[in-house]
């Protein structure tokens, strides 16, 4: 059963080697093998859910070394869920890429979609922060050369933005690590959270600087401010399914924040317990609201959703500034569901930009253009989810965290940042949406682009998953509790990977 935690890691990686073989053979084995590739990933993690609903955590020791002095992979109520969201995503998008013949824009497509699954479900399975350097960097390095594929000179040049910042980003990650590792000794999470219990006042200003340099390169990961100036462009000017892919992007960020923080500055870190929440609180406020004025002053439909993309991860650091079990389970079921609808709405910017040619997704009037009650009837469907208002989604999940942000002391700033931004950004959309759908030219010749209704498939199909979330919310919502458990019980957490008791 321990084989269900390598084999989310082992399935991209081999299969971006098979595909880079299959160039020799054509484009259609590649695109076949990337399918065949993302169906046992998606049974595979269907089957590690099963697992760890059975055994809670599952631990895999490289080459059988004991932590911490091995490589360490750790199956758990968080992980299998991030490998699920990445999965599901991952077919969506490589959906939607075969259908438009995206993916035929350059001959690597397929290769380097596969690797970077394999880093971001690395980066989701590691037990250690040097591994989750070395995942970060996979991941980077192939979403460096899919923000750049296809043609553009914008796309170039946000690419370089997006390729320079990170590269600082690693840098700083480096100089984190070497500062922990020469104060702990370590780098196995859980013998970390282990070494901090035990430190001494002598050494905890270190740590606590070291921590926070972490949680600076986490933050630039999960673009909270001032370090998500990259996202906007870099999201808006990549192709359709790799801006889809890249909705995930910044949740690998969250995820750090709440495995490696919530961790080792969780519960038994004694003065430095959860030092680093105001940070992130604040911070995201501030994100939240300066995304929200860029939704607003967005000229085109693929720079608000990508300003979106940036609100909904502030919402989530929001969240887990919040700092308790109801804010933790309520942030994860929001990252789930914004995930899905980012995703979505990306792919529905770019048919829009299709079926309207000239004048592309650009919020402004045009000619009546074919499907035009069929994409705004999607339009609207998602303009609710995104924006959080009943009966999808987003409505529960910002529901859920405006219930838990009743405990904080900080309650009447975080409900005023979420709800005028919320107000703003319905705004914003409805602006949007009657002014390419309802506001047209009805006096010049209508335009002639057409997409066939299969195009459209992947669309709904991530708009379906908002609908399901709704239907299953009581059971996602029971899920998600014993993920927010699990991650507040540090000591349990140590037990699993360490073998030790405490």
């Amino acid at each position: 059963m321990s084989q269900l935690v390598i084999l989310p890691i082992l399935i991209p990686l081999f299969s971006s080697m098979l595909i880079l073989f299959a160039k020799m053979l054509n484009h259609k084995t590649q695109q076949t093998l990337s399918f065949l590739a993302l169906f046992f990933l998606n049974v595979v993690n269907i089957m590690a859910l099963f697992a760890v609903l059975k055994n809670h955590t599952l631990v895999y020791q490289m080459g059988n070394w004991i932590a911490p002095y091995g490589i360490t992979f750790v199956l758990d109520y968080l992980s299998v869920t991030m490998l699920l969201v990445t999965s599901i995503l991952s077919l969506g998008s490589l959906w939607y890429g075969v259908k438009l013949k995206i993916d035929g824009d350059g001959v690597n497509f397929h290769v380097l979609f596969q690797l970077l699954i394999f880093g971001i479900n690395g980066a989701f399975l590691t037990g250690d922060v040097f591994n989750l350097f070395v995942f970060f960097e996979v991941l980077l390095l192939s979403s460096y050369a899919l923000a750049l594929h296809g043609n553009g000179k914008l796309r170039v040049r946000f690419g370089m933005h997006y390729m320079v910042i990170n590269l600082v980003g690693s840098t700083l990650f480096l100089f984190a690590v070497g500062a922990l590792y020469g104060i702990l000794g370590t780098l196995n999470i859980a013998d970390m959270a282990l070494k901090v219990s035990q430190l001494t006042p002598d050494n905890q200003g270190v740590v606590a600087s070291a921590g926070l340099l972490l949680l600076l390169v986490f933050g630039l990961k999960a673009a909270m401010f001032p370090l998500y100036f990259w996202l906007p462009g870099t999201y808006a000017n990549t192709s359709a399914p790799v801006a889809a892919m890249f909705a995930i992007m910044t949740k690998i960020g969250i995820y750090s924040i709440i495995r490696v923080h919530g961790t080792i500055f969780g519960d038994l870190a004694g003065e430095l317990s959860y030092y680093y929440i105001p940070w992130i609180l604040g911070l995201g406020i501030v994100t939240l609201i300066l995304s929200t004025v860029g939704i607003m002053s967005a000229k085109n439909l693929k720079t608000q959703v990508a300003y979106f993309v940036l609100s909904s991860a502030a919402t989530l650091q929001i969240s887990i500034g919040i700092n308790s079990p109801i804010a933790l389970s309520s942030t994860i079921f929001y990252l789930i569901q914004s995930t899905f609808v980012a995703a979505g709405f990306f792919l529905l910017s770019d048919t829009l930009t299709i079926l309207r040619g000239e004048y592309k997704d650009y919020i402004k009037s045009s000619p009546i253009f074919k499907k035009r009650v069929y994409i705004g009837s999607i339009f609207f469907a998602y303009a609710i989810a995104i924006t959080g208002m009943p009966p999808l989604s987003g409505f529960l999940a910002k529901s859920m965290i405006l219930y838990a942000g009743l405990e904080s002391s900080h309650m009447s700033l975080i409900y005023s940042s979420i709800l005028i931004t919320s107000f703003f950004m319905i705004i914003s959309l409805t602006r949007a949406g009657s002014t390419i759908f309802y506001n047209v030219i009805e006096d010049k010749k209508h335009l002639e682009k057409n997409v066939t209704k299969s195009t459209i498939h992947p669309i709904i199909y991530f708009l379906i998953t908002s609908v399901l979330m709704v239907l299953f919310a009581n059971y996602i919502t029971a899920f998600t509790d014993k993920i927010s458990t699990q991650i507040f019980d540090v000591k349990g957490y140590i037990q699993s990977v360490l073998g030790v008791s405490l």
